[in-house]
């Protein structure tokens, strides 16, 4: 098991392994700046170049479950190579791309591999950091990786295809891929999985696969085809239909691929349901923002980067740092509500950032109240998700939380971009077109945060306010090996934060 390794060299083997990550989140965001030279190189119209990003979302989307749970039974280090080799080569497979169609399934197999990668990094970092006060902190820096990613990929896309051109944007995941690669043989030993004796649960898996990729494509081209359409329509109820099917399957099979009583553990639904709204909060921060600079302000790609810095910054402190000491101080509820109400005021800031916009006065004030609240609130949803969660479910566990923040942040993104739209539209009748976007942005800004504080209030109401993980508690488990008892920790604050 990986959390044989000791000293240094576990954290050694956190850095390499949120290398990976960043690798994978880079990707989500990376390629949205170099989308306009890689339709005029390879000749893209502007519905099929939607299909470059869409066709990692749908296999990444769909995949995450399936990846977390392979990870369980075969183990996660064995998983999460394979995730970053097959990442890799699809990665050179896209920059060595000449045609829409190789560019289009190379992306779709950079996002299987991206899932897997996302669905067990999460589990060997647990299994790596078994100590509470040193989990925290390890998850504040893989917390950091997630959160931050994007605006990093936002500031490398540009930096790369203004210097070089859009192909470096894949081919720089190779010397990235080789050396997690290398250095994860290394530092991680070879581990069984740790669901002995158990099978894949092959109907399962392949009814929650085709429901989650029927529902990611249904969002990603909901604004294109109509949210009220019957193509729209028609899919969602088929994902319905197929979720449904898979939860009886569930219910009656020996070895289920997700065991329901998971989310009998009250921070494991609570968090989920909070990274849905928080999600769907922070996808539309990051792309309506950058949205704002560009046309409103009329920023460049690599000015509205910079622009990003500041809140990238406040992020890692305090996801590295203050985060936490907050969670071994006050426990998971506290700094979640506090993270997430502090990201809400920053997205209400920029529900008033005006057309003629300053950025000091305007955009910065957002910034820094979000970053803080991101940072703060990312570890503790994260913690709250794998609170209690057995050892042989880790990977399933960690799948289902990165399922309900990209699900969350897809389908948040896509009603609150439509929205805007809607907004936009109709205000051009009796206002500029620069000033009918505006409009447009802040409503989106508005609505998400709504959601960000709805997704504080439910956290600080529901989520139970023990220590994450339970240190030195004996846990109880049921029949599937979900925890049942034993789930919070009682350590004393003022004992805990000794750790550090």
């Amino acid at each position: 098991m990986t959390h044989s390794i000791h000293g240094n060299n576990r954290w050694l083997a956190l850095i390499v392994l949120c290398l990976g990550v960043l690798m994978i989140v880079l990707d989500t965001t990376i390629v949205n700046v170099a989308l306009p030279s890689i339709a005029a190189d390879l000749g893209f119209t502007g519905t099929s170049l939607v299909w470059v990003v869409n066709a990692y979302m749908l296999t990444f989307g769909g995949c995450l479950l399936l990846g977390g749970r392979l990870g369980d039974l075969y183990g996660h280090r064995k998983l999460f190579l394979g995730g970053i080799t097959l990442f890799t080569l699809a990665s050179l497979a896209c920059g060595m791309a000449n045609s829409q169609i190789l560019l289009v399934c190379a992306r779709a197999v950079q996002g299987l591999g991206g899932a897997v990668v996302s669905a067990v990094s999460l589990s060997l970092i647990m299994n790596l950091f078994t100590e509470t006060g040193e989990r925290a902190k390890a998850m504040g820096v893989y917390g950091f990786v997630c959160a931050g990613g994007g605006s990093i990929g936002v500031l490398l896309g540009g930096l790369l295809t203004n210097l070089l051109s859009w192909h470096w944007i894949f081919l720089v995941n190779l010397p990235i891929g080789i050396a997690v690669y290398a250095l994860c043989v290394a530092l991680l030993p070879s581990a069984r999985g740790h669901a002995h004796g158990e099978r894949l649960d092959v109907a399962g898996a392949v009814t929650v696969t085709a429901s989650l990729m029927l529902a990611v494509y249904a969002v990603v081209n909901g604004n294109e085809a109509g949210w009220t359409s019957a193509q729209t329509l028609g899919l969602l109820f088929a994902a319905l239909a197929l979720l449904a099917l898979f939860l009886i399957i569930e219910a009656r099979v020996q070895h289920p691929l997700m065991p329901l009583g998971l989310f009998r553990l009250r921070n494991v639904a609570t968090a989920n349901v909070v990274g849905v709204l928080w999600a769907a909060a922070m996808f539309a921060w990051f792309f309506i923002s950058a949205l704002y600079l560009q046309r409103v302000l009329g920023y460049r790609p690599m000015q509205v980067g910079l622009a990003f810095l500041p809140a990238s910054l406040i992020m890692a402190f305090c996801s590295l740092g203050l985060s936490a000491r907050a969670v071994m101080r006050f426990g998971l509820r506290v700094p979640l509500a506090a993270g997430l109400l502090a990201a809400a005021c920053g997205l209400a800031l920029f529900a008033r950032a005006p057309v003629n916009g300053n950025f000091v006065l305007d955009v910065l004030p957002g910034m820094i109240l979000f970053g803080f609240g991101a940072g703060i609130a990312f570890n503790a949803v994260l913690l709250a998700a794998m609170s209690g969660v057995d050892p042989g479910d880790s990977g399933l566990a960690s799948g289902i939380v990165n399922t309900s923040l990209m699900m969350g942040g897809a389908l948040g993104l896509a009603v609150l971009a439509s929205l805007a739209a809607a907004r936009s539209d109709a205000m051009q009748v009796s206002e500029s077109a620069t000033a009918a976007l505006n409009s447009g942005y802040h409503v989106a800004f508005l609505l998400a945060a709504i959601l960000a504080a709805a997704a504080g209030v439910l956290g600080g109401l529901l989520l139970r306010p023990g220590q994450p993980d339970g240190a030195g508690a004996q846990p109880v488990t049921d029949g599937h090996g979900v925890t049942t008892a034993g789930l919070e920790s009682t350590t004393d604050s003022a004992t805990a934060t000794e750790h550090f």
